[in-house]
């Protein structure tokens, strides 16, 4: 690792990890959830609002920073942090799963990925040195090498020949971070394991990273429609085959249920999208879990969404006035739901750091579902 980003393991229950990432945006404290903003704005939520949360990292984008407003413009306007006036550390994806699932048209080859913009059809190319490039550009303090998310269900034979491109992508981005000067100098790069659901696969992925060497390792390919069973059972070979002292980072996931489980199974960092989407759209996180502020028996309830929670909405408001703010299509709505599922993901996962401190994982494990399977009581 170079001088300005470490990681520490601070304590262990079972296969649980905690640990401390040190940056030169600022410690985090693992396991860690990131917020996703992926437009450098995390959707509805001023950047004060989520750090009031306890995030302490959140992630950006290659693909849609590179489209909009451009790589080139944010670096300068005095790059990623200053332009969201974010002052903590930023993990940014590489740009290779939002070209497979946005772009309206594409061409892989060994060089990279040809495409065209989502937004008006421009051609574009993205290569692992060009992601380095944008990364490098926007001032990310982890950068993701640049990667094919394989597709599932998938062959073997596709997973492994998609797996292959991914490990040679890799060394490039390696190769190109390397290049970056002051900016490598300071900040990490993360390669990412591919290899589908196949165990040999996942494990020839891994020997190919850790042979070029990263300051961390992700878990990239799931989520993507394997179900949780499959997922878990990925993790169970894949997580104590990456080396002990690096972090490691489930991307795209997910659920309340499945952070619980991937923690359990060794996982140290987190983003996905759910939490703002689902809090835009209605549905919160809760202890006694998922609420659907919709639902008519909320109109007339004055209770908060969660008794346990000290967000503004649980704090401030009824159940009633958020589901009036939700069906009128009030931006106070989507605002004050949103803060609350970053909160609720935020505890949790601070409940999870003290548990596997105190040796109690197993205990807060029955209790977090215990609590799920209870039920969102009502009592009117």
């Amino acid at each position: 690792m170079n001088d300005r980003f470490s990681f520490s393991l601070m304590a262990r229950d079972g296969e649980a990890r905690r640990g401390t990432l040190r940056t030169v945006r600022g410690y985090v404290e693992t396991p860690a959830f990131m917020p996703v903003g992926t437009a450098a704005t995390v959707k509805a939520m001023m950047p004060e609002s989520v750090a009031a949360t306890g995030a302490q990292i959140i992630l950006g984008n290659t693909y849609h920073l590179m489209l909009r407003p451009g790589a080139e413009r944010v670096a300068a306007l005095g790059g990623l942090h200053k332009f969201m006036n974010w002052s903590g550390p930023i993990l940014t994806d590489s740009g290779g799963f939002q070209v497979m699932s946005l772009s309206k048209l594409r061409k892989i080859d060994e060089q990279g990925v040809t495409f065209q913009s989502h937004l008006d059809g421009t051609a574009f190319s993205l290569t692992p040195e060009r992601s380095m490039e944008i990364q490098r550009l926007l001032g990310s303090n982890i950068v993701m090498a640049f990667d094919e998310c394989t597709k599932f269900p998938v062959e073997k034979t596709e997973a492994a020949t998609s797996m292959q491109l991914s490990m040679r992508w890799a060394r490039r981005s390696r190769e190109a971070f390397n290049g970056g000067g002051d900016h490598a100098a300071q900040n990490a790069l993360f390669g990412i394991v591919q290899g589908s659901t196949f165990e040999d696969l996942r494990h020839e992925s891994i020997a190919a990273l850790t042979e070029i060497g990263f300051e961390g390792y992700a878990v990239g390919g799931l989520a993507v429609g394997e179900g949780q069973e499959t997922m878990f059972d990925v993790l169970d070979y894949t997580a104590p085959a990456l080396p002990q002292d690096r972090p490691r980072y489930l991307m795209g996931v997910g659920k309340p249920s499945d952070l619980v489980g991937a923690v359990q199974r060794g996982i140290d960092m987190f983003d996905c999208v759910l939490p703002t989407r689902s809090g835009r759209n209605g549905q919160a996180f809760t202890r006694r879990g998922t609420v659907n502020i919709n639902n008519a028996r909320h109109l007339d309830d004055p209770r908060p969404l969660d008794e346990a929670c000290g967000c503004p909405a649980c704090r401030q408001y009824s159940r009633a006035y958020l589901a009036h703010l939700v069906r009128s299509g009030e931006i106070l709505g989507a605002m004050l739901m949103t803060w609350h599922n970053l909160q609720y993901y935020q505890d949790l996962m601070a409940g999870l750091r003290g548990a596997i401190e105190r040796r109690e994982m197993a205990a807060f494990v029955a209790e977090f579902h215990a609590m799920h399977e209870q039920g969102d009581i009502d009592p009117l």
